[in-house]
């Protein structure tokens, strides 16, 4: 059975679980003590978990209200964004965006969902490539909107988020225990700094290895993991269920800090085009945004 959950109750939640402290929280959602108190009470019997612990110096949060804090922020996001975005003149026109393929599934639905919804009269075209093939369409003109990859280290671009490249295994096997080591790779000729790096990675690591697994997609290097072929560099952000990264307690260490970057020509702009790009910075904003704050350029593609 659904738990009709109130947003007012929610930004409730999540000045308190900010906060730490019943009173704090008051002063920042303009409530009183007692009814901030009330609030989180009325959240709790709704849910029928506990969602703080308290103490001496206020409030903390359990196990459950950690599980429920990361949600929170989202509808509360999604709900601002929708308020603000419903303020604005629906658009017309079309939009074509090119995205890795490690955002079809996840990231992209909630830029669609969102976008689409204020703007359903936005023709939109969805590319999935490799971010090589991407921002080869971006620059003959072939779409509109490029959230592609790149290695680590500065950049002139918009940074989204930062979503290391990692060593993953599969958690049933002990494939990276093996000697040589069996790798999953892409296709070489697509000339990609993953593949690079990530043999790099294993060369500083002093590891020896082969190469057991050649895949053009990232759902087939996941395949060669979860199957204890190989271990392959995976996007931290993707790595599936039955799969966990390897660290350096293991032996090895990230890859690259990789960044996800929104790429757009100025001469190729809209209103379309900049909703669409606002959308999926919202889709890619989380509660780690502070962070990402810290990484971001100001500084668009031109």
């Amino acid at each position: 059975m659904s738990i009709p959950l109130d947003s007012d109750l929610l930004r409730t939640f999540l000045a308190v679980a900010d906060a730490g402290n019943l009173t704090r929280a008051a002063n920042t959602v303009r409530r009183t003590q007692s009814a901030v108190s009330m609030q989180v009470k009325k959240l709790e019997e709704l849910i029928g978990l506990p969602l703080f612990e308290r103490h001496s110096r206020g409030v903390a949060l359990s196990a459950h209200g950690r599980r429920l804090v990361d949600n929170a922020r989202r509808i509360v996001a999604l709900l601002d964004d929708t308020a603000a975005a419903m303020r604005q003149p629906a658009l017309g026109g079309s939009v074509r965006i090119g995205v890795s393929e490690e955002y079809i599934n996840s990231t992209l639905p909630r830029a669609l969902g969102a976008f689409a919804a204020i703007h359903p009269d936005v023709e939109i075209t969805v590319h999935q490539g490799t971010s090589m093939s991407n921002l080869a369409a971006l620059e003959a003109g072939e779409i509109d909107i490029a959230v592609v990859f790149e290695p680590g280290g500065k950049s002139r671009n918009e940074v989204l988020m930062i979503d290391p490249t990692v060593w993953v295994t599969s958690s049933q096997h002990a494939i990276h225990e093996r000697r040589p080591l069996p790798i999953a790779t892409y296709t070489y000729v697509e000339g990609g700094w993953c593949d690079d790096l990530a043999m790099r990675n294993l060369k500083q690591h002093e590891v020896e290895s082969r190469i057991a697994f050649v895949s053009r997609t990232t759902s087939g290097l996941i395949a060669a993991v979860l199957s204890g072929l190989a271990i392959a560099p995976l996007s931290r952000s993707v790595i599936p269920p039955g799969c966990r990264e390897l660290t350096e307690t293991d032996g090895f260490g990230i890859i690259d800090l990789s960044k996800v970057v929104l790429r757009t020509k100025a001469d190729k702009r809209s209103q379309a085009v900049d909703a669409m790009a606002d959308a999926l910075r919202r889709a890619f904003r989380g509660p780690n945004e502070t962070e990402r704050e810290g990484v971001r350029s100001t500084t668009t593609d031109g």
